[in-house]
């Protein structure tokens, strides 16, 4: 059977590789490896959502769907006085995310293993998502739903799809469950969707 990023043990070989970049005019460097999503760089979506989403200068974030933890991490260097929950499925990527919160030396940041919602509590202001797609609409649909009981009052959840392969249909069920969406960057084909929890 083929693994997807979004196994939960990956079998393969790790082949740990170092990716480096600069986001939100900060330099990064990530451990990467096989079984994660974007091995070889961080891809055009999640660094479309890290130059575009906003963060609460104090207050809780929470990256679903992590991976090496491009997203949460940035998050945490641009807001130093927030506190950032990074979740994953993945083993791999949450044992990545963890070197990389040391790697990039980050202090207001943890990893936990978690089957999207299953081990996460408290509110957050901020709901970080980059989903995939091939996880299917009617499990991201519940994600999105999900999500609205885990945000604070006027918290937003921001995510980054592909608009003609699903991100449409993600964009219409962010209106039904929210009552408002709004599409605040777009480029190379994907979009940045935000909704608010009033």
């Amino acid at each position: 059977m083929n693994e997807h990023y979004y196994t939960e043990k990956p079998t393969s070989k790790a082949n740990i590789r170092l990716v480096t970049g600069i986001h939100r005019n900060i330099p990064f460097r990530f451990f990467t490896g096989s079984g994660v999503f974007s091995t070889r760089r961080v891809d055009y979506a999640t660094s479309l959502l890290i130059e575009n989403m906003a963060v609460p200068k104090e207050g809780k974030v929470l990256d679903m769907g992590c991976g090496y933890g491009p997203i949460g991490i940035t998050a945490a260097k641009i807001s130093p006085n927030s506190e950032v929950v990074m979740v994953d499925l993945n083993e791999r990527a949450c044992e990545l995310a963890e070197e990389n919160v040391k790697a990039n030396e980050v202090s207001n940041a943890c990893v936990i293993k978690s089957d999207m919602f299953s081990a996460v509590s408290g509110k957050y202001n901020t709901i970080l998502m980059n989903p995939p797609i091939a996880l299917g609409m009617k499990k991201l649909e519940a994600m999105i739903s999900e999500s609205k009981e885990y945000l604070e009052p006027g918290g937003s959840l921001q995510l980054v799809a592909r608009h003609s392969k699903g991100g449409k249909r993600l964009e219409k069920h962010m209106e039904k469950v929210f009552g408002n969406v709004r599409q605040v960057a777009k480029g190379g084909g994907f979009r940045v969707y935000v909704s608010s929890k009033h």
